[in-house]
């Protein structure tokens, strides 16, 4: 187990107040009960109902929709994220062509359980949602905290992952995944009227292009008034950030394990990550048997919501096996 210091701790409860307070700034309206008249592909990101399950003991909040018939999509939020912290725009992009789903995992804003402080068990309950949903394969795409997940279930559970995306991400022991960012801790420290326009910061570059992006992104972020998931509590965010450090922490042959994924995939990563250093983006690709590596100009830990239609295709040719 990660010790953490007296220094580390303090880090830890300026992120944890900081990014809790900029993921819970838009209230919820939750409700659970699913609209009879329509299916599942004429849902939204706006509109898709929140549903359970039951895994491990614990109640997991889903949603499912799009087209469905193919391998679905499944999407691993990021620290302290819940169901409504995807972008709109890239969760609908895929869902024309392919069933999505989304999910908060045990503890995590509408689901119950405890959250677990290693990204091993998280996996594990990534690994029983499938498994309580019938999905006998799925194509899996982590984001931050989520593709440390995406990993290991890729790891424990090869025969039902089918391909990886892997969105600003690290291997284990990767480069400044033991403790936060020098970078990251001095945009926490800032004061700011409306917490959410943290994420443009973390999220985004400081370059005028990306922060027109980055409000772009608040807005889509903002759009869903009814129904929306419920916010992370305080015990969330100190799991999740000993689960992180965890896989951070430096150890001998720490990229070993890659060499056991051998799932195709897609590496992507902004060009200026501040959150986890771009370096570790590169070092996944060099490391995995089968894996491209795609790198946005201009952009930090949110590339994906600077550039959603570009990716949304990049990742669809992939998803597709386009070569």
């Amino acid at each position: 187990m990660t010790v953490f210091n007296n220094r580390w701790a303090l880090r830890q409860t300026l992120a944890v107040a900081a990014l809790s307070a900029a993921c819970s700034f838009i209230p919820a309206n939750a409700s659970t009960a699913p609209a009879s008249h329509q299916t599942t592909r004429s849902y939204t990101h706006q509109t898709a109902p929140t549903q359970f399950v039951d895994v491990e003991g614990a109640r997991l909040a889903y949603r499912r929709f799009g087209k469905a018939g193919g391998v679905p999509l499944v999407f691993l939020q990021h620290f302290v994220g819940n169901l409504d912290s995807w972008d709109p725009k890239v969760i609908d992009g895929f869902a024309k062509d392919r069933e999505v789903i989304l999910f908060d995992n045990a503890g995590v804003a509408s689901s119950s359980g405890e959250v677990p402080n290693n990204i091993q068990d998280m996996a594990k309950y990534a690994a029983g949602l499938l498994q309580a949903l019938g999905v006998k394969k799925a194509d899996l795409l982590g984001f931050s905290m989520g593709s440390l997940i995406a990993q290991q279930v890729a790891l424990d559970h090869p025969d039902v992952v089918r391909r990886l995306i892997l969105v600003g991400s690290s291997p284990q022991g990767g480069v400044g995944m033991a403790s936060l960012t020098p970078e990251f801790q001095g945009y926490l420290a800032k004061k700011r009227d409306v917490p959410d326009e943290l994420l443009l910061d973390v999220f985004f570059t400081q370059t005028a292009e990306s922060q027109a992006a980055g409000r772009e992104f608040l807005t889509r972020l903002r759009a869903r008034k009814v129904n929306r998931d419920v916010d992370v509590n305080s015990k969330t965010a100190p799991a999740q950030a000993a689960a992180i450090a965890g896989w951070g922490a430096p150890s001998d042959h720490a990229n070993d394990y890659l060499k056991n994924i051998h799932q195709p995939t897609l590496v992507v990563a902004g060009s200026h990550d501040i959150v986890f250093y771009t370096a570790n983006d590169v070092t996944l690709q060099q490391n995995l048997p089968n894996a491209q590596l795609v790198i946005y100009p201009d952009s930090n830990h949110g590339a994906i919501y600077q550039y959603p239609e570009l990716f949304v295709k990049h990742a669809t040719l992939f998803l597709n096996g386009v070569k």
